[in-house]
């Protein structure tokens, strides 16, 4: 075995040892290619020689075989700042700020670490640590999305030579059959008479655009965002078609500092008609705008922008959280449960057309999906009740006769 192997701090002088020191071994790497001179790496800690011998020779193999990566001393808090430098030059500033979100959660456990020092079963056990914690299986899901991330950037830059991601389980513990039941009631959204009420309401005492609003969202199945970004040019009142081809992005709630980004996938981007009912709302929408333009010519906002603010920072798109407050107002003088949001219009829109008999595909393509598994559910437990409900009309029937 070539290399020099010592047993640090040992002071036996020979005797048969009984010292708790460890063994240690320096070996050559190659040569320095700037200075040609020998360059040796030297690793301690081992409680044997034979343990010192195996790690040596598998450094040894690496040398041979041309995989022998010299780790980098990088602390995680640095590697995981200059990554997310590099990873928001090609994605959408609100995916930045979920990265930076979930690596910060990352950063409580590893902040004072080297990336090399991290290993896999340190890794394991944040994972377990956050679902001990209570956090929800989908938010540690997306954190580990995030460590991938991060450590297979380390690896492709030769930071570090192993992932210590790689394997890593995230818990996943046995749902009881009564947890499936309550998360299938714990999806929300409003059955047909109730959609009926709860737009009526938003008809007969809902505040300026209401109406228009939660018709739209109701009768479109369009997320919240992509309402809000919605412009004129998308609206085709001869097709009676809409174009979904951006959301609204706005996390600081001001006006002036909105953004518009791309949809959330390539299949949100898509075209779908709407009925006429909601068309000639739109249309008188459009005709009250005209009017607030003329009004206020030198100070409204004109981008176009359908549901545009109407007081305040005027022709401004309107805030998410604006129209998710209305919407608790409404639901309240509907007797209706005021934890629905208006994503639950989205879910609604999903029910009724179920419940219309339109095919799981058709309704993916018209919300945007590429795959969504509430939407599935949602579409289950409504086809599952239609063939419940034709079992027992059957049934009926053949007793009549």
């Amino acid at each position: 075995m070539e290399g020099y192997f010592r047993k640090r701090g040992c002071k036996c002088e020979g005797k048969r040892c009984t010292c708790n020191a460890t063994w240690s071994f320096s070996i050559d790497i190659g040569r320095d290619p700037k200075t040609g001179k020998r360059k040796q790496k030297t690793v301690s800690g081992f409680k044997t020689k034979k343990e010192a011998q195996l790690a040596a020779a598998k450094i040894q193999q690496d040398l041979a075989q041309g995989t022998y990566i010299t780790e980098k001393s990088i602390m995680f808090k640095d590697f995981v700042k200059d990554w997310i430098k590099l990873y928001q030059t090609s994605v959408k500033v609100s995916t930045v700020r979920v990265r930076m979100h979930e690596s910060g959660k990352l950063m409580e456990y590893f902040e004072g670490y080297q990336v090399k020092q991290i290993n896999k079963k340190m890794y394991q056990d944040v994972l377990i640590n956050l679902h001990e914690k209570g956090l929800a299986l989908n938010t540690i899901a997306g954190i580990h999305t995030t460590g991938k991330m991060i450590f297979a950037k380390a690896v492709e830059l030769e930071v570090i030579k192993n992932n210590p991601t790689q394997f890593a389980k995230l818990p996943r513990p046995q749902k009881t059959v009564e947890e499936i039941e309550n998360e299938e009631k714990g999806i929300k959204y409003l059955e047909r008479k109730e959609l009926v009420n709860f737009l009526k309401t938003a008809r007969n005492k809902g505040l300026d655009r209401d109406y228009a609003i939660f018709m739209t969202l109701a009768y479109s199945g369009l997320r919240v965002g992509e309402l809000c970004a919605l412009k004129w040019r998308d609206v085709s009142f001869e097709d009676n078609t809409i174009s979904i081809t951006k959301t609204y992005y706005n996390p600081k709630n001001k006006a002036t500092e909105y953004q518009l980004l791309t949809p959330k996938t390539n299949t949100s981007i898509r075209t779908i008609e709407l009925d006429s009912i909601v068309m000639k709302e739109l249309e008188k929408l459009k005709m009250k705008q005209k009017e607030l333009k003329m009004m206020y010519r030198d100070t409204y906002y004109d981008k176009d922008f359908v549901f545009a603010k109407t007081t305040n920072d005027i022709g401004y798109p309107e805030f998410i959280k604006t129209i998710q407050n209305r919407m608790k107002r409404l639901l309240k003088l509907a007797s209706l449960n005021e934890s629905l949001t208006p994503h639950s219009l989205r879910h609604t829109h999903t029910s009724l057309l179920a419940e219309a008999g339109v095919g799981i595909h058709e309704i993916m393509e018209r919300l945007g999906h590429r795959d969504d598994e509430i939407t599935k559910r949602v579409y289950l437990h409504v086809t599952k009740t239609m063939k419940k409900e034709a079992s027992q009309k059957f049934g009926k029937l053949m007793r009549n006769l």
